[in-house]
């Protein structure tokens, strides 16, 4: 049973539900006799410890509180990293796992029989004196819902927005407490709990983009689904999700990588989808001369392609993330709605060659003058950012209402921007997928939609291979057919 169920309400918070004051949140903890842990704190200062000092009453809290600047003695306690770095995922996880070891070791159980203990880490590099890097970080918490109980896991990484390095101090420990309030009060709805890393914070403060949850507490959590929530209420623009369904940090996925993107709705994922990807890639590397472990591959899809009715279906997500993930694909969640945005964001990580791969419609979308009165300087403004640095678009043709193919060179675009398309035709950034299968190029996701859900024949085959199955199998995008036994 949890401890924590019954505990004290403090009299000033009057609503303890609806942003209590940090200082209240450090005092709930600190009064709570039954909580007790470490905190070990690099690069910013002891800054969330500090709260719980403040709050009084901290000597029930705190086991003890360290903070290793020192790389020598960070090395020593929590050993090399094999990439030289501190403020990495590693890092965190060494000293998570490390602080709770000695916390286990050192306290006897006997002697605390109704202690939940935890251990709070976090590793960060503020903005520098140049203040060309603005700084990030890596926070976690290790910790028990009551005594005896496996140890559960809250990991996340953040971006700092501010240009002062004391307001990031500031903001690092306010969020502190937020997190780990927040694990022994909330932790039961991950979605709340990730509310409240923002009370008393701003998202002009701090950027969170990655968050992985794990442990006994977090049993039934789909990771993926708290990666869409952070997009969702923008508390970043974009996350990754690897194969496994474990948020990954885009900058280590996207750093100095050359990166190829597919925009799509995939619901579902079909046979012309994949062999537009592999048809792109094939291109992409050999032009480049490249390497698979320099090329990252990522398949996108935008947050307004989530959007049914108004809102979100997480499910019908979770279908699409499935089958992808099942292609062993990277998949990214983004808020971006134009695709220069989205080869802007590439741009933050790396200085190699992006580009991208679509179909028709999808650069019929490009240079429509619609989607950028929002710009100054208009659809101008959008190609003049989009193709920078030499980005490409491989195109994937498609076939007219006639049989005809269309590719780039009798794709008809709007005449006020004719001029500009052959533009970029002729500077060789629109290239034309050659070896495509002209007996899949009809193939198209709505109609399969609308067949697996009438349950009509025919539509397996236009899948990749074991998507079909995976859909009868798990009933996906309410497919109504026979299950397969």
């Amino acid at each position: 049973m949890e401890i924590f169920k019954e505990d004290l309400v403090l009299q000033g918070d009057r609503n303890i539900e609806h942003q209590p004051a940090i200082q209240d949140k450090a005092l709930r903890v600190n009064l709570n006799s039954n909580i007790y842990g470490t905190f070990a704190e690099i690069g910013a200062g002891q800054e969330t410890v500090r709260h719980f000092f403040r709050a009084g009453g901290s000597s029930k809290t705190v086991a003890k509180a360290i903070s290793a600047y020192d790389k020598v003695f960070s090395d020593a306690i929590y050993s090399v990293e094999e990439d030289g770095r501190y403020v990495t995922e590693s890092r965190l996880e060494k000293m998570l796992s490390y602080e709770s070891d000695k916390l286990e070791k050192r306290l006897v159980r006997q002697s605390n029989p109704n202690k939940a203990f935890f251990s709070y880490a976090n590793t960060v590099a503020t903005i520098d004196y140049a203040k060309k890097h603005k700084g990030h970080g890596w926070v976690g918490i290790m910790f028990q819902s009551s005594a005896n109980e496996p140890y559960s896991k809250i990991t996340l990484h953040i971006q700092f927005k501010e240009t002062d390095s004391k307001l990031q101090q500031e903001t690092l420990g306010i969020l502190g407490v937020n997190l780990i309030y927040g694990a022994f009060y909330q932790h039961h709805d991950p979605k709340k709990l990730i509310h409240s890393l923002y009370d008393h914070l701003d998202k002009d403060q701090i950027e969170i983009d990655s968050i992985n949850f794990c442990g006994p507490l977090f049993a039934k959590v789909d990771n993926r689904l708290m990666s869409l929530f952070l997009v969702k209420n923008g508390m970043t623009d974009a996350v990754m999700f690897g194969p496994d369904g474990v948020s990954q940090l885009p900058a280590n996925v996207l750093f100095r990588k050359n990166i190829l993107a597919l925009r799509g709705s995939f619901r579902p994922v079909t046979i012309v989808n994949m062999h537009m990807y592999t048809s792109a890639l094939d291109k992409f590397k050999k032009q480049n001369n490249l390497q698979d472990h320099q090329t990252a591959v990522i398949f996108e899809i935008t947050l307004s392609n989530l959007l049914m009715q108004g809102d979100i279906d997480e499910t019908d997500f979770l279908h699409r993330a499935d089958l992808l993930c099942s292609l062993g694909q990277t998949v990214m969640i983004s808020n971006f709605q134009e695709y220069y945005k989205l080869t802007q964001y590439f741009g933050q990580y790396t200085d190699q060659r992006i580009a991208l791969s679509m179909g028709v419609s999808g650069i019929l979308n490009i240079f429509d003058q619609k989607y950028y009165t929002n710009l100054s300087g208009n659809l101008l403004e959008a190609l003049g950012k989009l193709f920078r640095n030499e980005m490409k678009i491989y195109l994937y043709p498609t076939l007219d209402q006639d049989g005809q193919i269309i590719d780039s060179t009798n794709l008809k675009v709007d005449i006020r921007v004719k001029e500009l398309y052959k533009y970029f035709k002729k500077n060789q950034q629109i290239i034309d997928i050659q070896n495509y299968d002209l007996d899949t190029l009809d193939v198209n996701a709505r109609d399969i939609l609308k067949q697996l859900q009438e349950n009509k024949d025919g539509w397996e085959s236009k899948l990749p291979i074991g998507i079909a199955q995976m859909i009868k199998e798990n009933g996906l995008f309410d497919y109504k057919g026979q299950s397969l036994e």
